[in-house]
C-alpha cells in the first residue's frame, strides 16, 4: 500500500520499561512485535506500525505530543481487555465511556503515562 501524503505512517513512543509495555499492548490489542536490538522495537497493529524506544534509567521521557486514537468495533470489549492490561502491567483509566458528535470513546495512560483514547461509532 502506498503511503498517503501528510497521513499517519507511524508512531513512536519512548518507554522506561521494554517488557512491561509489550506485555500491556500485547494485552489489551494483540499488537506484535519486531525486536531491533534491545533498545528499539517496532510495534504493528495490523493497521499502522510504530516503534517503542527504550530510555535510560534517569532520563528525561519526551512530554506533549497527539493523543493517539484507536478503533474498536467493539468499545466495551476493547475497554475491558485495557482494564485489564492495566490490572496486570499498570497504567490507569483516565474517562471512562463517553458520548461525543460521531461516537463514543475512553482514554487510558500506559504504563509509561502516554494518554491513548479508544473510540466506536456506536
Amino acid at each position: 500500500m502506498e503511503p498517503v501524503q501528510h497521513g499517519i505512517d507511524y508512531l513512536e513512543f519512548q518507554v522506561r520499561d521494554m517488557a512491561l509495555t509489550k506485555a500491556f499492548y500485547a494485552s489489551a490489542f494483540a499488537w506484535r512485535y519486531t525486536d531491533y536490538g534491545p533498545a528499539y522495537c517496532e510495534f504493528d497493529s495490523g493497521s499502522l506500525k510504530g516503534g517503542f524506544e527504550l530510555v535510560e534509567a534517569g532520563a528525561a521521557l519526551r512530554t506533549g505530543g497527539a493523543l493517539v486514537v484507536l478503533w474498536s468495533g467493539d468499545l466495551e470489549a476493547s475497554l475491558t481487555a485495557v482494564q485489564e492490561a492495566i490490572s496486570q502491567h499498570g497504567g490507569r483509566l483516565t474517562r471512562e465511556i463517553f458520548s461525543f458528535p460521531g461516537g463514543r470513546r475512553f482514554q487510558f495512560c500506559d504504563p509509561n503515562e502516554h494518554e491513548l483514547a479508544v473510540w466506536s461509532q456506536s
